[in-house]
């Protein structure tokens, strides 16, 4: 161990006794100070960044402030750490160095640290093959052939959005209209922690949006066999057409472009899957043959 983790680890794990209120607010101030010079953030720079006022950040930094939890939240999202490592509520001194390691880490290089860490410490991987999800736009073939080949496989067949519907007690476009995107998405990640931890077999079938969700789609990735059913832009609108859907007629030219920048936009994020299974030009036959046969493979 590098000696200033070293010491640090020392200072972390020595006992220390409760402190008291004003104390723990000069803490509380020297964290976001030292975060804050750690990013070479003026003050005021941290000031417009948080919308927090200069010196109410000069009486937090100085442990004369008390700060709220609305202001201190929004101090930590400009500097980009997490609030319980500006409340100094980490649980252990280990998990209060992995975080200050992690939060070190260049943006670029999170995906890398991030794979190593699930091979070395994450889901069994025979389990994690044992629950297939399937993800990609509408329209792709997702719901046709993930029931197909749960039937083939004998597992049960999830499909997502009907289990958030079951949750929720109510229908998507309703959940949409009175919790928005965020109320969704939260029921989303709720529904797929409750199906990884409660079901070790399963092919699923997953709202294409999910890969736009950074924790819910690692979760996918961590804890499933994913596979991108994927099409041509003009399939995926004509199969959406054929199943009742009569919107994308309203302005077609205009629906197609909106559709082809967002498979533009995602692709590199459904490309992280493990495999993918381009059904334009094909029957649900053929497509599900091909799906089979990766299922197969990754299971030998």
């Amino acid at each position: 161990m590098p000696a200033t983790l070293k010491r640090s680890y020392e200072n972390l794990a020595s006992p220390r006794q409760p402190l008291s209120d004003a104390a723990y607010l000069r803490a509380l101030g020297g964290r976001v100070r030292e975060a804050r010079e750690q990013r070479g953030m003026a003050r005021k720079v941290l000031a417009e960044a948080s919308g927090v006022s200069e010196r109410y950040l000069a009486q937090l930094e100085s442990g004369s402030g008390n700060a709220s939890v609305t202001l201190l939240r929004r101090v930590a999202g400009a500097l980009n750490v997490r609030m319980t490592h500006l409340l100094g509520c980490d649980t252990s001194a280990q998990r209060t160095l992995v975080s200050s390691f992690v939060d070190s880490i260049p943006e670029r290089r999170l995906d890398e640290v991030l794979q190593r860490l699930v091979g070395e410490f994450g889901t069994d991987e025979s389990v994690r093959r044992k629950r297939i999800a399937l993800i990609g736009l509408r329209g792709g073939g997702k719901s046709t052939l993930g029931s197909a080949l749960a039937r083939a496989i004998r597992r049960p067949f999830i499909e997502l959005d009907r289990h958030i519907e079951r949750e929720a007690g109510m229908a998507l476009s309703e959940i949409f209209l009175l919790y928005g995107q965020s109320g969704y998405r939260d029921l989303e990640r709720r529904c797929l922690d409750r199906i990884i931890a409660s079901q070790n077999e399963v092919v699923m079938s997953v709202g294409g949006g999910v890969v736009s969700e950074p924790g819910s789609y690692q979760l996918l990735l961590t804890n499933c066999f994913t596979v991108w059913i994927k099409a041509a832009p003009a399939e995926h609108m004509s199969r959406v057409i054929a199943q009742g859907d009569l919107r994308p007629m309203q302005g077609h030219a205009q629906a197609m472009e909106d559709l082809k920048s967002i498979l533009t936009a995602r692709e590199p994020l459904y490309a992280r899957a493990d495999a993918a299974v381009n059904t334009s030009g094909a029957s649900v036959t053929k497509s599900l043959a091909a799906l089979r046969a990766l299922v197969d493979a990754q299971s030998r």
